[in-house]
């Protein structure tokens, strides 16, 4: 590849990531989410997360997503996603989800558990949805068997 082609192609790459590098920076909308302070964790290893958001107005679609870690944390789950409303007023969320392969052997049992919440509106730019985020929480809760 010559220099100039090399050249070309940085030049490319960089202004391809300059909206990414943006949005990661620009603040969203206003928002909270909240962690209630108990989950269950099921027989089948089914955990449900819940909690209530609040977001204003969004110009993409908008997502509470949660993730759990036990023991040392070094493995967080992505537990489910629920879509939101973005209208000023506060609503529930429950995320149900198996973690991983969705057995025991996941570790994650009845006990205490670190979550994290975070309210997430994918904003279109340039025809890419990029990630927003309008508000995070992240709380120690206690896994029920149930």
């Amino acid at each position: 590849m010559s220099f100039k082609s090399a050249f070309a192609a940085a030049t490319l790459l960089t202004l391809a990531a300059a909206p990414a590098a943006q949005a990661g920076t620009v603040p969203a909308a206003g928002g909270s989410v909240t962690v209630d302070p108990a989950g269950r964790v099921a027989p089948d290893g089914t955990v449900t997360l819940t909690g209530t958001y609040r977001c204003d107005a969004a110009s993409g679609p908008v997502h509470v997503t949660s993730s759990v870690s036990q023991d040392a944390g070094s493995v967080r789950h992505g537990i489910g996603g629920t879509p939101a409303v973005c209208d000023g007023l506060d609503h529930p969320w429950a995320n149900s989800g198996r973690p991983s392969d969705g057995s025991a052997a996941t570790g994650l049992k009845p006990g205490p558990a670190q979550v994290e919440a975070t309210l997430m509106e994918l904003r279109p730019l340039s025809g890419l949805p990029l990630p927003a985020f309008h508000a995070r929480q992240t709380r120690t809760v206690t896994l029920v068997q149930g």
